[in-house]
C-alpha cells in the first residue's frame, strides 16, 4: 500500500492563497517523484474566518488540524481587522492553534544563499557561509502568561515558564544540534529575570544529558548585537518565546529577504509549518509574493511531520538550481538576476527542478 498522507492546509489573509498554491504545486511534483500522495483538508484562520464564521480559528480548523499528519499555513492579517477586540483579531486565532496543536519549539533556519550574499544589508564577509537555527519556546512565556489585560491607564502582561516547558524544548535544541556543529547558545536575561535565571538553571542541567554538544549563555541584548556582529558564530540558538520572536525577525535579514525563510512548529504529536513573513496585504493579489520561504516551509514538513527525507532534500535542491540559474522574484531581482518571475512562475520553475531531481 502507497504512502498517503493528509494535510491540512490553511492559506489564510493577503498573500497566503497565493504562496500556499505554489507550495502544493511543488508537493504534488515531488509526490510524483518520490511515489507517496498528499491529500490536502482546506480549512480557515485569521481574518477570512472572523468574516466568515465570525472567529479567527472556528472549531471545524482545530479539528481538521488534530486529525492530519501536519499543516501547512500561509499567513494571516490585515488592516481591516486591526480595530476587532483582541479574542477576534486574526493574531489571536494562531496563537490559540500553536496552543491548542501543543506545537511548543518552533524552528527557524537561516542559511544564505552564495546567490544572494549582495541581498543582505551586511558585508558578504560577514555573511557568507551562515547556517543558524534558531529554536523557539513558542507557547509559553509572556504571550501565554498569566495574568495579562488593561485597566484604563494601566495594562500588564506577565512573563511565566515552568522547568518542564523549558527542559522540552531544551531537549528539541540539543537533539538538533547533535545532526548540526553540536553548538547550542542558550539566549536570556538571566541578570534581571527570574524567569531566565530559571530557564539557564535548567537548560544547563539538561545539557548534562548532551555531552558531545558545547553550550553556551547569552544576554538576548548582546545576542542581538552578536548576529549582527559575527553571525557565523551560531549553530543553534535555543531562546523563550518574545526573545525568539524578535531575534529571529533579525536573523531573517541576514538573508537579505524575509520571504525567503521557513518555519516549522512541533510538538509531542503534531506539527504547523509556515513561513516567517506575515500577510503582506501591500502586495497581495499582484503576483509578486516570493514563495520560496513557504515551499521551504513544506519541505521541512516532509522532513519532520512525515518522514520523507529524500523529497525535503529534493526540493531544497530545486530551490538552490533557480536561484542558481538566475531566476528571481521582485523583492531580490536585484541581485544577479537573469529573468525576474511572478509568484506563480518560480513556483512552476520550482517545481520542474524537483522532476530532475536525483536525490
Amino acid at each position: 500500500m502507497g504512502r498517503n498522507y493528509r494535510i491540512t492546509v490553511i492559506k489564510g489573509d493577503g498573500i497566503g492563497p497565493e504562496i500556499i498554491d505554489e507550495a502544493i504545486k511543488v508537493l504534488d511534483a515531488v509526490s510524483s517523484v518520490k511515489g507517496f500522495e498528499l491529500t490536502y483538508i482546506d480549512a480557515l484562520m485569521g481574518g477570512i474566518a472572523y468574516d466568515v464564521t465570525g472567529e479567527p480559528l472556528p472549531r471545524e480548523t482545530i479539528e481538521k488540524a488534530k486529525s492530519s499528519d501536519a499543516v501547512l499555513f500561509g499567513a494571516i492579517g490585515g488592516e481591516q481587522w486591526d480595530t476587532l477586540p483582541r479574542q477576534l483579531r486574526p493574531e489571536t486565532g494562531l496563537l490559540n492553534l500553536r496552543k491548542e496543536l501543543g506545537v511548543y519549539a518552533n524552528l527557524r533556519p537561516v542559511k544564505v544563499f552564495d546567490e544572494l550574499v549582495e541581498a543582505s544589508t551586511l558585508k558578504e564577509d560577514v555573511i557568507r557561509g551562515v547556517d543558524l537555527l534558531v529554536v523557539r519556546e513558542l507557547i509559553g512565556g509572556l504571550y501565554f502568561g498569566e495574568p495579562k489585560g488593561k485597566e484604563g491607564n494601566r495594562a500588564f502582561n506577565t512573563m511565566v515558564y515552568s522547568e518542564s516547558e523549558i527542559r522540552r524544548v531544551a531537549h528539541v535544541a540539543f537533539q538538533t544540534a547533535m545532526k548540526r556543529n553540536k553548538k547550542v547558545c542558550s539566549v536570556d536575561k538571566a541578570n534581571v529575570l527570574d524567569v531566565s535565571q530559571l530557564w539557564r538553571e535548567v537548560v544547563t542541567d539538561v545539557a548534562k544529558e548532551y555531552p558531545e554538544v558545547s553550550l553556551s549563555h547569552m544576554y538576548v541584548d548582546n545576542a542581538a548585537m552578536q548576529l549582527i556582529r559575527d553571525p557565523k558564530q551560531f549553530d543553534v540558538i535555543l531562546t523563550g518565546n518574545i526573545f525568539g520572536d524578535i531575534l529571529s525577525d533579525e536573523a531573517s535579514m541576514l538573508s537579505g529577504s524575509i520571504g525567503l525563510l521557513p518555519s516549522a512548529s512541533i510538538g509531542d504529536k503534531f506539527g504547523l509549518y509556515e513561513p516567517i513573513h506575515g500577510s503582506a496585504p501591500d502586495i497581495a493579489g499582484q503576483g509578486i509574493a516570493n514563495p520560496i520561504a513557504t515551499i521551504a516551509s513544506a519541505s521541512m514538513m516532509l522532513k519532520y511531520a512525515l518522514g520523507e527525507v529524500e523529497a525535503s532534500e529534493c526540493i531544497d535542491w530545486a530551490i538552490r538550481e533557480a536561484l542558481k540559474d538566475g531566476y528571481r522574484t521582485k523583492d531580490i531581482s536585484q541581485y544577479g538576476a537573469k529573468e525576474i518571475c511572478s509568484t506563480s512562475e518560480f513556483g512552476s520553475i520550482i517545481a520542474n527542478y524537483v522532476g530532475k531531481c536525483r536525490k
